[in-house]
């Protein structure tokens, strides 16, 4: 690929039309400053005092916030959250984003899921303690999923493709319940045109005839369960064929650092990851992959072309700290023009 190439692609993603289903969480940052502690009449113990509040939309809210920032012209996002405080502060976040949230399902029996990360701030810095996760630990009820299948098959016609974000570990507790995933492959299957990539925390051996974004442990413990080590070049060479063969369609295993590596039809395909300096924050890296990866295939590109724009992507949102970072289009093409100096063009290295 060379600059004209990643022109020509980025200069495709305002036309693009995206949706963006699964766990929407509210990313609810609360800044505490130490100097201002004091001791509860009542308990004895330290009150944390908290000095500043910063929320956004988190796990397929960050997607679609990478999305966004990458120039999608319009996005739908579909999802449940409870009718709570937090609901209303993902749908203002989403809003501002620019996104459409008509088939958002608002219950009153769930839960909006939220991670709360209180940070403290010491010395001009700041340091996360222990995050207090707000998850449903309860089936999601079918009428909820029935809304969700309905509401991908009426966005499809108007849609170049769908960011899938499978975040909720408990089965059947998040919105990718098995009766949606059914209906994501019967989606893909009919349109096998229009991308729709996914990104599963614990099941994304369990997906068929869509595209498939793990990590490299997510992968390793999808085609062996239970599998405990270091996943290294062979064993990802290994469970990266078995999920390709599965999904039946293009495979991108995140490996950190070291890249991404690209099944398809043919031999695989290593693009290296570039190396920043600095600080890094790795929280959101897989989402920016994702986004990267998804606009760049509804753009026309190839895999091996996605998992580069998604490498730049990431390379640039790790470098924000104590956000979930995004990447804009001129940003991505600044790194790729350091890139071309550093890596002298060596975007595809056969294992």
């Amino acid at each position: 690929m060379d600059k004209a190439r990643m022109e020509e692609l980025l200069s495709a993603f305002p036309r693009l039309r995206i949706a963006v289903v699964g766990d929407f969480f509210l990313d609810k940052y609360l800044v505490i400053d130490r100097s201002l502690s004091e001791i509860s009449l009542e308990t004895g113990l330290e009150a944390y005092q908290v000095v500043e509040r910063r929320c956004s939309p988190g796990a397929a809210g960050t997607v679609t916030s990478n999305l966004s920032a990458l120039g999608a012209r319009r996005l739908y996002a579909v999802g449940v959250i409870g009718d709570d405080g937090e609901g209303y502060e993902l749908r203002k976040g989403l809003l501002g984003l620019g996104a459409d949230i008509e088939h958002f399902l608002v219950l009153r029996d769930r839960f909006t899921p939220t991670y709360t990360k209180p940070m403290l701030r010491e010395g001009g810095r700041e340091r996360e303690i222990n995050r207090m996760d707000i998850k449903n630990r309860s089936p999601l009820p079918r009428e909820a999923e029935d809304h969700i299948a309905q509401a991908l098959y009426a966005l499809l016609p108007k849609v170049d493709g769908i960011a899938v974000s499978d975040q909720v570990q408990e089965r059947n507790c998040g919105v990718i319940t098995d009766r949606v995933r059914e209906a994501l492959a019967e989606m893909g299957q009919r349109y096998p045109e229009k991308p729709i990539v996914v990104d599963s925390r614990k099941r994304i051996g369990e997906f068929r005839e869509v595209v498939l974004k793990p990590n490299r442990d997510e992968a390793a413990r999808a085609v062996y369960p239970g599998f405990e080590g270091e996943v290294d070049r062979e064993m990802v060479l290994k469970c990266g064929r078995a999920l390709r063969q599965r999904a039946g369609r293009p495979v991108f295993v995140t490996m950190g650092e070291d890249g991404v590596m690209v099944f398809d039809s043919g031999e695989p395909c290593h693009i290296p990851g570039f190396k920043v300096q600095g600080e890094t924050d790795i929280v959101g890296a897989g989402d920016s992959v994702t986004a990267g990866v998804l606009l760049t295939l509804c753009a026309g590109g190839s895999p091996e072309e996605a998992a580069v724009v998604g490498n730049l992507v990431a390379s640039i949102t790790i470098q924000q700290i104590g956000t979930t970072g995004t990447a804009s289009p001129k940003q991505v093409l600044e790194r790729f023009e350091e890139w071309q100096i550093y890596e002298r063009g060596a975007y595809r290295e056969m294992p």
